[in-house]
């Protein structure tokens, strides 16, 4: 679902706030930093800086960004959860950090409710991609050599517990064929890994995908969403083979929990603002998110309904779980 508010209506929603919002004394001189808990350069990492760059203006005081990778997110997710709550630091989650590492993750060092949801910012399906030179050509293809073949064609992931390889395994379980994958340090690494010849397929977020759909390194023959990706309207959907099938993450804002409702909301709109930007909206769309937006409540329902849908799908899917 896409939440769209006018930009007049949240420019006033700002402006009615209270002036010390984002923290007591001289918070308009102190900076609110977006940690994102994944290494510089990566889409979270982009959508941060589009929107941080945005919120400075609408915000009048300073928006940094700043990376803490490590541990599958957990390393930032904890920094903010741990950290002071005034809406001077923010996290910006993906899917992994409240969808997939709540249930797969012993011990994990943080739970949902220690962070306030801010708002929604986008979702993103990944992009299946097949080599150029004898690879599948569409879907069907694909299903037919994966089944002539079964656990031996290979595809690349970020990791066995990451979103883009349950996302691809849920694929797989729908279409009742299974392949190996092979874990790299990044999407990078993977795509020369596939330019290389080492693997057979790829699945991607759309800022690795795209590009290479574009620049013919290989043929995107589907997205894992049941909705059409604007910027590629050529290629297919899962949906079209598996209806119903939507995988999708998600990039979202959250502050510490037990942050003050009216710090939230500020941020919330000043966020919100930032998403109806023309140059960020166009820059994400091209990329293959869905801009999102609305409000902290929203995403609290996002938050559930993610839940509701991945914890069944962890619990009948073989990778390790808490």
């Amino acid at each position: 679902m896409t939440f769209r508010l006018p930009r007049r209506p949240l420019l006033a929603a700002i402006a009615a706030l209270p002036a010390p919002a984002l923290a007591q004394g001289s918070s308009q001189a102190r900076p609110v930093t977006i940690v994102v808990p994944f290494a510089p350069g990566g889409s979270t990492d982009i959508v941060s800086r589009l929107m941080a760059e945005r919120m400075t203006t609408v915000l009048g005081q300073p928006v940094q960004v700043e990376n803490r990778p490590g541990a599958n997110t957990i390393i930032g997710a904890e920094y903010v959860a741990r950290s002071r709550p005034d809406g001077l630091t923010l996290l910006m989650a993906a899917g992994t950090t409240l969808t997939i590492n709540p249930v797969i993750v012993p011990n994990l060092p943080y739970k949902v409710d220690d962070f306030a949801p801010v708002t929604l910012a986008t979702t993103f399906p990944f992009g299946i991609l097949t080599r150029l030179q004898g690879g599948p050509v569409d879907v069907a293809a694909w299903v037919a050599a994966a089944k002539a073949r079964p656990g031996q064609m290979t595809y690349g992931t970020n990791g066995p517990t990451t979103l883009t390889n349950v996302a691809m395994l849920m694929v797989m379980q729908r279409l009742g064929i299974t392949m190996q994958d092979v874990t790299y340090r990044g999407d990078s690494a993977q795509l020369a890994a596939f330019l290389a010849g080492d693997l057979d397929m790829l699945i991607v977020a759309g800022g690795t995908a795209i590009p290479a759909h574009r620049n013919q390194q290989g043929r995107l023959i589907a997205w894992t969403s049941a909705r059409k990706v604007e910027s590629t309207p050529e290629v297919p959907t899962a949906a079209d083979y598996a209806p119903g099938l939507d995988a999708l993450s998600w990039f979202g804002l959250l502050a510490p929990a037990r942050t003050p409702p009216e710090v939230v909301q500020r941020t919330n709109a000043a966020a919100n603002e930032a998403l109806q930007d023309s140059r960020i909206r166009e820059r994400l769309t091209n990329e293959g998110q869905f801009l999102a937006g609305g409000s902290p409540q929203d995403f609290t329902d996002f938050l559930r309904r993610s839940d509701e849908l991945w914890r069944p799908i962890l619990s009948r899917l073989d990778v390790p779980r808490n």
